[in-house]
């Protein structure tokens, strides 16, 4: 995470795959997710390794103090624009701070938060066990970590969907693959995480998954008409709370709660 692993491909991240029917289903899942456990506003919220704010920019304009950590100067800068679009008031109202967030609790020094978001980091390290200590150190008392990542029991969806047989039985005990960025993740399951986040005082309230049919037909060379995007946002949000649908997800999300000090 101290290399600056997105400068090559942060336009493609920050404008591109956002801008798609499958970044839309991201964005609106997550958030509908996270206001199932969000305290209301003006709770303050840490988004660490939180990228061009797509996540949590609309928690600004919500009414939430937000603060984005995030270690890539490539990322920062494509917050920094889209800052400039959001209204003074949610403006203000977020904090922007450069460093890894396996250094999270001293770059807020020491300041703890009433949620604590990780959404697509994990998998860009080799172990998960040092960033998801210092989200649940930054978690107030009673305050939330929401922690999105990679589904290792779904590994074999995608070359599967796309044709690549050989890749596919591979995947069935594999924990790494080359994303659709070009870049090498990894991926945890659900029991892992939640054994994690127990060590640091977290009780896993509940979890989610995030895409599936979008992946599904995206795999398989399926172009989804924009003016869909809402159905299927509404679609994705019931699938990734049910099962089996949720254990077929590729990335899934798992929220939990710190207890009193």
């Amino acid at each position: 995470m101290n290399d600056d692993v997105f400068a090559a491909v942060a336009d493609k991240f920050a404008d591109e795959a956002y801008a798609s029917v499958k970044g839309y289903v991201r964005t609106y899942v997550m958030h509908h997710q996270l206001l199932e456990h969000l305290s209301p506003p003006p709770a303050t919220v840490l988004d660490v390794g939180g990228g061009a704010g797509h996540q949590s920019f609309p928690l600004a304009e919500a009414g939430y103090e937000v603060t984005l950590l995030d270690p890539s100067e490539a990322m920062l800068a494509k917050a920094r624009q889209r800052l400039e679009r959001l209204p003074d008031e949610a403006r203000r109202r977020v904090t922007l701070v450069a460093a890894a967030g396996e250094n999270a609790v001293g770059a807020v020094d020491g300041r703890r938060f009433d949620a604590v978001l990780c959404h697509g980091v994990l998998g860009y390290l080799d172990e998960s066990a040092p960033l998801v200590e210092q989200l649940c150190r930054c978690t107030a008392a009673d305050g939330i970590v929401s922690v999105m990542t990679g589904n290792a029991r779904a590994g074999a969806v995608r070359p599967a969907l796309e044709q690549r047989w050989d890749d596919a039985m591979a995947a069935f005990d594999a924990r790494t693959e080359i994303g659709v960025l070009g870049v090498t993740g990894r991926a945890d399951t659900v029991e892992e995480l939640s054994e994690l986040v127990r060590g640091g005082g977290v009780e896993p309230l509940r979890w989610y998954g995030v895409w599936l049919f979008v992946d599904w037909l995206g795999f398989a060379g399926v172009d989804l008409d924009p003016g869909d995007a809402r159905k299927v946002a509404a679609l994705e949000l019931e699938a990734g709370r049910r099962d089996p649908y949720r254990q077929l997800s590729r990335v899934f999300h798992l929220v939990g709660r710190r207890g009193p000090d």
